[in-house]
């Protein structure tokens, strides 16, 4: 146990004393998780809609339920069954799950039946890497560095679920709420009373717009997911961190709304996920808040 200690030890010092390993080895560890959140972004929301089935059969009609029990589904989460070409069924070993490196080799194909593999894989991969290097490069070595990893993680799946199916897992913004909140206590990022005022600021702030415009309109105007996740972020960033969330993510959720209508045709009634704004903009503020609130005041001759 002794030697165990003095080599982790040796490993943190060593990695405090060389930022470039820190910021490398935590590219390498982005890879690996990138190749997770693939398979969350994937399973949760089947996981989400299996549950809620369950659920509506179970309270429609138990009688039927209980006795079709033994004729359940197999287990489905995030590690059971072991991932498989939808095509041929396929089981992908290890080395065929390289993060990057395994699409690379196979070629973008399947090793037997040969289908096409979505880029989108070893996209998410990278960019989990490249993200995760950022974290490491502004925070260095620490406690904030290490937290503002896990948030980059969740905010990643988080967008990526919302995009593909206009869903926020509560399984995710409220674990994540409660580490924000959790972090506070030791003035990580901010002190407790800004991260409790900036959890409750956030969640009643898009609750407020969302009942005023479905009173003028009727329509719902956002889900309530995002009400979770501004909360999520208040919690972490603190109350005068919202600002410059929403106006970030108002500003690019508009400017990426008018360009999909314009160029690409998109009906204007077809909802567009909040979800990927909110969570770019939290990310981008939790590096870079205090410079851009810096600049903006600046600017307006508030500074």
């Amino acid at each position: 146990m002794t030697a165990l200690l003095d080599y982790f030890h040796a490993s943190q010092a060593a990695l405090q004393a060389s930022p470039a390993a820190f910021i490398a080895l935590t590219a390498v560890l982005g890879l690996l998780v990138g190749s997770f959140l693939n398979v969350v972004i994937y399973r949760l929301p089947v996981m989400m809609e299996r549950e809620w089935r369950a659920a509506c059969d179970e309270t429609l009609s138990p009688a039927a339920t209980q006795a079709e029990a033994t004729l359940a589904e197999p287990p489905f989460n995030l590690i059971t069954p072991r991932s498989q070409c939808p095509k041929c069924k396929h089981k992908i070993t290890a080395l065929e799950n390289i993060p990057v490196l395994s699409y690379m080799r196979l070629k973008a194909r399947c090793a037997e039946c040969g289908t096409h593999i979505s880029m989108r894989y070893p996209i998410i991969e990278a960019l989990t890497a490249a993200l995760s290097a950022v974290v490491a490069w502004h925070f260095g070595f620490g406690w904030a560095a290490g937290a503002a990893l896990l948030l980059t993680w969740a905010l990643i799946a988080l967008s990526l679920i919302d995009f593909d199916h206009q869903l926020l897992p509560d399984s995710i913004t409220l674990p994540f709420l409660w580490v924000g909140l959790t972090l506070s206590l030791f003035n990580i990022y901010v002190d407790s009373f800004n991260s409790i005022i900036g959890a409750l600021t956030g969640y009643l702030s898009l609750w407020m717009v969302y009942m005023l415009f479905k009173l003028l309109t009727g329509k719902e105007g956002m889900g309530h997911g995002d009400f979770k996740l501004l909360a999520m972020l208040g919690a972490w960033l603190g109350w005068k961190s919202l600002l410059t969330v929403v106006l970030l993510s108002s500003l690019v959720g508009a400017v990426v709304g008018i360009s999909l209508v314009l160029l690409r045709g998109r009906d204007k009634n077809i909802p567009i996920p909040f979800g990927p704004y909110l969570a770019a903009a939290g990310w981008i503020t939790l590096l870079w808040g205090e410079d851009i609130t810096r600049v903006y005041l600046g600017m307006s001759g508030l500074g």
